[in-house]
């Protein structure tokens, strides 16, 4: 018995997926018989026998993804073969006589199996993997090179040429029934889906049954995106309705869904929320600006952030996967999340002023903030300004909602949402009172923090913005 190993399948390809498998253990094939349907990541196509034999092993289920080399299908010799020279005139043996020069050692090379009126080139056979001499497999007699059939060259998945057509036999392909179903193989199994085999793996890490994903691509065919959208619990991807129109994804945008799409999908992300009552720090800086200036609410929660970070050094870092090891930041650079017609953007804030301090006072703050968020809009930021970034800020409740769970910009291990200030019954020295109140929310690189870390430091910036006292030291 042996095995019969994946075999390259050409183009740099160095893995497939069992789609359908038009075998089990225990049957009969024929050298060239079709043993299985697989996919790589450029087509579907049926993987010939190397050798008749019997069936004995299966050594992956449809579905699964192999490496070239590995064990596909387990072999064992049907009957055994003839005594070598057992017969008279090769002329007069059956066709799977003996060897041309009637040695008993290895698979003949230059044979051929004859199946109806056209010729068939067996295909390249593994060293170690071929028949044993006298068997089909064998030159017919020891005929002259002439009399042999012309060789051709048969790729994997393709028959050899059909005469007087110049086009090679391909095995009729069954096609879906539904926009995203293909027809089972066997009786009593549910469609199998299509999908390449990066799209699988992708479906493997995210958890995704691909039989509960309706594919948006050609001919059914599951998309990453479909798979992605289906992991985040939406619908998938659906047919465009009459009347739509599609908008190119280019430049920025394009580049910020890519950049959301690997956070997203690389860094373990969680998340905690709370809600405190601002209103006397909100009378505070409308004080403080009738005498020296306006001070922004999200000015004072940057300037709450520094201490804050100070004293959880993990929320100030980066997670280096392809080094294992967690950076650090000495110093805290700010970002400010910009929404612009262009799309998403996080503007760095710049790290000192004029006098030399690690970023400005209330008013000088707003003022910067406002500035690069104009600059942002403008499209004039440098390079510098929109990758310097360590820690993120966003406000999201200048749209008018209470929060929001935001995704952590690469490269970072905390991102912070700002919600909308609401004016609301709130519990204050014992009695119901109407207060301002705020929702922050912070999203974490689950690699980075843990959840105590996390809340620790979240809760930090909370009770500085709740108590305008320590707003003042800080």
């Amino acid at each position: 018995m042996s095995d019969f190993l994946l075999p390259d399948l050409g183009e740099g390809l160095t893995e497939a997926t069992i789609v359908a498998w038009h075998v089990k253990v225990g049957d009969e094939v024929t050298r060239n018989q079709a043993l299985a349907e697989v996919e790589t990541a450029k087509a579907l196509v049926e993987l010939p026998s190397p050798r008749a034999g019997r069936i004995t092993a299966l050594h992956a289920e449809e579905g699964q993804t192999l490496d070239v080399g590995s064990p596909l299908v387990g072999f064992a010799e049907v009957g055994s073969a003839p005594e070598p020279g057992a017969g008279g005139n090769a002329a007069d043996e059956p066709a799977g006589g003996s060897a041309a020069d009637g040695s008993a050692d290895g698979p003949a090379v230059d044979g051929a199996v004859t199946s109806g009126s056209v010729t068939e080139e067996p295909a390249a056979v593994p060293v170690g993997v071929g028949a044993s001499a006298g068997g089909p497999d064998e030159a017919a007699g020891a005929a002259e090179p002439a009399a042999r059939p012309q060789r051709q060259q048969v790729l994997v998945g393709y028959g050899p040429v059909l005469p007087g057509t110049g086009r090679p036999r391909r095995r009729p392909r069954a096609f879906a029934t539904t926009p995203y179903e293909r027809p089972s193989r066997q009786a009593g199994e549910g469609p199998t889906p299509r999908a390449m085999p990066p799209v699988r793996r992708r479906a493997r890490d995210l958890g995704v049954d691909l039989r509960s994903v309706h594919g948006s691509g050609p001919g059914g065919r599951i998309l990453r995106a479909d798979v992605e959208a289906r992991a985040q619990g939406l619908p998938g991807s659906v047919t465009r309705a009459p009347g739509s129109h599609t908008i190119p994804v280019t430049g920025l945008r394009k580049q910020t869904a890519q950049a959301m799409s690997a956070s997203a999908f690389t860094a373990p992300h969680a998340s905690v929320h709370v809600t405190i009552d601002v209103t006397d720090t909100l009378e505070l800086l409308g004080r403080g600006s009738r005498e020296s200036g306006r001070t922004s609410f999200l000015a004072s929660v940057c300037r709450a952030i520094l201490p804050a970070a100070a004293r959880t050094p993990a929320a100030n870092a980066r997670y280096d996967a392809e080094a294992g090891e967690i950076e650090m930041f000495e110093r805290v650079r700010l970002g400010i999340a910009v929404a612009t017609d262009r799309g998403l953007i996080v503007a760095t804030l710049p790290e000192i002023d004029a006098d030399g301090h690690q970023y400005p006072s209330g008013p000088a703050l707003t003022a910067a903030i406002a500035e690069t968020a104009q600059k942002a809009r403008d499209g004039a930021l440098t390079p510098g300004e929109v990758t310097g970034s360590t820690l993120t800020v966003t406000n999201v409740g200048v749209f008018g909602v209470d929060g929001g769970t935001p995704i952590l910009n690469p490269g970072q291990s905390t991102i912070l949402a700002i919600g909308a200030l609401r004016r609301q019954p709130w519990e204050h020295r014992g009695e119901i009172a109407l207060r301002t109140v705020v929702t922050l929310t912070l999203s974490f690189d689950h690699r980075v923090l843990d959840g105590a870390e996390a809340s620790a430091f979240l809760t930090d910036i909370a009770e500085t913005l709740a108590d305008p006292a320590t707003l003042l030291v800080r």
